[in-house]
């Protein structure tokens, strides 16, 4: 009895009975009914274990008084209460069961509190959370709607603004209209007066080409006449070969107007194309129209070298085996008609690049280069070598920034200044043949801007620029020195 009285006091029996009462009672407005029931359940299963094992003892202690001893004690306070219908059966499990069942709940009604607490902890983290984002969220609606009250002050200067500058569009649009019709009329009066000195050369050039034949029947008639036996041997020895005009001067004409319309179709077309390609990367209109006049006129320069180059390896070749009536300079002048498939353009678009790199009047962006307008270079230079077969050849105009404008030269172009005298800088050079201009160039006029450009320019420039001289640049002034005056001056531009 003794062991089993000591048992019951380890485990503490009744204190787990008050903790489980005070827990449901402190959790009661709490948990869910299932749980309620559940806790009452298990409240009497608990006080049925612990009445089991009293009553075990009591029914020890009584055995161990003897027959009689204790009766008294039953009769007066264990049958009265048991009278009261209230019965509880032995239970069926030992003593040492029961005792670990209650040291299982226990241990159960431990973990069961530990885990209310880490969720009533975990409750308030997201309470805290929950909290800071309503107030980040409430900052987000303040900046959005200052965004949009900005943006409606925004839309409402834009349309003030918009209806102020339809009326300047409105009035540009006549302006240019206007422009427009005036340019139509220029153009119709300029084709006509073309076609007239059109029709004036192809008359010049029938009276030349009657006079030659004239000339070269006289000339046969006398070879006829005359007992030598040399031009029978020429004509014996290359019988292909005729007295009759070269191909390079019956073509001349026609050559001239198409060329000079070619030159026109680089103006109109691949001028414009450059501008747009090189406006992708220079901000700069002036910039790029100088880019674009330099480019043409290191073109001809080129061009006409590479001519000269070529002609003397065609007359040099020639020389050997030339026999006719006609000069060896025609004979060559001829063949590079016939040929001129054989310039090696991209040789002379190489060295038009070369000498625009060290060019002190312009500049360009490190991150491209005038690779960009080679289509330009090359055609240009196609035109400049194909006009110096004719005769007189035809070259650009003499231009530099600060000449008086000539009205027999130039075009001012849009944005100039129509009162202004002097010339700023140069869109596109004019073509002449000799003094004569044969097709207008265009120039930009302004008042008070030379002069600043002038001091401005002479006090960044930087000697060491002005002596750097590409190669090809110094093959051109060598080349220079040998011209005549007049040819010097026509082509120094």
């Amino acid at each position: 009895m003794a062991d089993s009285l000591r048992r019951l006091t380890n485990t503490s029996s009744f204190s787990v009975l008050q903790d489980k009462l005070e827990s449901w009672h402190k959790d009661y407005h709490v948990i869910s009914c299932d749980q309620n029931l559940n806790r009452c359940c298990e409240l009497i299963e608990l006080t049925a274990k612990i009445q089991g094992q009293l009553f075990a003892i009591l029914n020890l202690t009584a055995a161990e008084g003897g027959q009689y001893a204790g009766v008294d004690t039953l009769k007066t306070r264990l049958l009265p209460w048991l009278g009261t219908c209230f019965s509880m059966a032995r239970p069926t499990v030992t003593g040492d069961t029961s005792l670990q069942l209650i040291q299982d709940s226990v241990e159960k009604d431990r973990k069961i509190r530990e885990l209310s607490v880490s969720h009533e902890s975990d409750m308030q983290k997201m309470e805290t959370q929950l909290c800071s984002t309503r107030i980040q969220l409430d900052s987000v609606r303040a900046e959005l709607i200052d965004a949009q009250n900005e943006l409606d002050e925004t839309r409402s200067k834009s349309a003030t603004t918009l209806f102020a500058s339809e009326d300047e569009i409105l009035q540009l649009k006549a302006d240019l209209r206007s422009a427009h019709e005036q340019v139509d009329t220029y153009k119709r009066k300029l084709e006509a007066f073309d076609d007239y000195e059109r029709q004036i050369r192809l008359l010049r050039d029938e009276v030349s080409y009657l006079t030659t034949e004239k000339a070269m029947l006289q000339e046969r008639l006398v070879r006829s006449r005359s007992p030598s036996p040399l031009p029978r041997l020429s004509r014996s020895s290359s019988p292909m070969r005729n007295e009759s005009p070269t191909r390079a001067q019956l073509t001349s004409s026609s050559r001239h107007a198409r060329l000079v319309s070619r030159l026109s179709d680089l103006y109109a077309v691949e001028r414009l194309e450059a501008q747009t390609l090189l406006r992708r990367y220079i901000a700069d209109l002036e910039l790029v129209q100088k880019i674009i006049f330099i480019a043409v006129v290191e073109s001809f320069k080129i061009a006409k070298l590479a001519y000269r180059q070529f002609k003397l390896r065609v007359k040099k070749t020639l020389s050997t085996t030339h026999f006719g009536p006609e000069s060896l300079e025609d004979a060559a002048v001829d063949y590079i008609v016939r040929n001129l498939d054989l310039y090696d353009v991209q040789a002379s678009v190489n060295d038009v690049i070369n000498a625009m790199n060290v060019n002190p009047r312009i500049s360009f962006p490190p991150q491209v280069d005038f690779v960009l307008i080679s289509t330009l270079i090359r055609e240009t230079c196609r035109v400049a070598f194909a006009m110096q077969t004719l005769d007189p050849p035809l070259d650009l105009a003499f231009a530099s920034d600060g000449e008086l404008y000539n009205d027999s030269k130039y075009r001012r172009s849009y944005d100039s200044e129509f009162s202004a005298p002097l010339v700023i800088y140069h869109v596109w050079p004019a073509l002449a043949e000799g003094t004569n201009v044969m097709v207008k160039g265009e120039a930009v006029t302004r008042r008070g801007v030379l002069w600043s450009r002038s001091q401005s320019r002479s006090s960044s420039a930087s000697p060491v620029r002005s002596r750097s001289l590409s190669p090809s640049r110094s093959l051109v002034f060598s080349c220079r020195r040998s011209l005549s005056p007049e040819r010097l001056k026509a082509s120094h531009l």
